[in-house]
């Protein structure tokens, strides 16, 4: 699906007046529309009044830090999130991912590389949604809704940010098929990933924390040394789209 920029708004949350001024200057250029915020509570009042459709997060702000925006959004939004961290800090990135981050970029970072990984995490996220659009991916207890674009887990629906959706389909499309983190990394992060592998597995650690449960049918079951794969279990029937 084309890109169409018109509908993209990204709102900038960071209490440093010149990364919005950097920032705002090339997203302006290339014909987002920029919301900003500099503190952490007025972050989570901008995305619950404009529903912007990403997030540029910083981890050291007045207020609310980043780190606790973004629990408090994974909790009611699965707005694409790229959290701006310190480039010595290694454990402020991990733990970034674990509460749901989509990406990270280390400080003092290019706006043109923030505007790269913008353009490449929306149109991921629209072009996924278009691909799948009018399918549903059923095993066992999981449901997987493309169009409803929502998770289900015995029926009821389970919160899951858009890089954990797609992850699951990936997976779950493709019973016994072993992914490995990089190839992961390159076809659902959908660019060239300037970070590392643990990115997946972070993602891979909040998907199990949802959704796998002593019973279920089905798994994700972790390749040493490799990456991850789906596993059928209990002689489940093999994965059916519906469209």
């Amino acid at each position: 699906m084309a890109e169409d920029r018109e509908r993209y708004s990204i709102l900038i949350a960071d209490d440093d007046i010149n990364v919005h001024h950097s920032l705002g200057m090339y997203f302006h250029k290339a014909d987002y529309e920029v919301i900003s915020a500099f503190d952490g509570a007025e972050t989570l009042a901008m995305v619950k009044r404009h529903k912007p459709s990403l997030l540029i997060l910083d981890i050291m702000m007045p207020r609310m830090d980043g780190f606790t925006v973004c629990s408090e959004l994974r909790k009611i939004s699965n707005i694409p999130i790229i959290m701006l961290t310190a480039k010595s800090e290694e454990f402020d990135t991990l733990l970034g991912l674990e509460i749901g981050a989509d990406d990270y970029i280390s400080k003092p970072f290019s706006p043109r590389e923030v505007l790269g990984r913008t353009r490449a995490i929306l149109r991921r996220m629209y072009e996924m949604k278009d691909e799948t659009r009018d399918k549903c991916l059923t095993v066992g207890n999981l449901q997987i809704d493309m169009d409803a674009f929502v998770v289900r887990l015995e029926g009821e629906p389970v919160t899951c940010t858009a890089k954990e959706m797609e992850i699951l389909w990936v997976l779950a499309s493709h019973p016994g098929k072993v992914f490995s983190r990089e190839k992961m990394l390159q076809d659902i992060w959908g660019y060239d990933f300037a970070g590392d592998t643990r990115a997946v597995d972070s993602h891979i650690k909040r998907i199990r924390a949802k959704l796998c449960r002593e019973g279920n049918p089905w798994d994700i079951c972790t390749v040493w040394g490799v990456g991850y794969k789906f596993v059928l279990l209990h002689g489940t029937e093999k994965p059916f789209p519906v469209s």
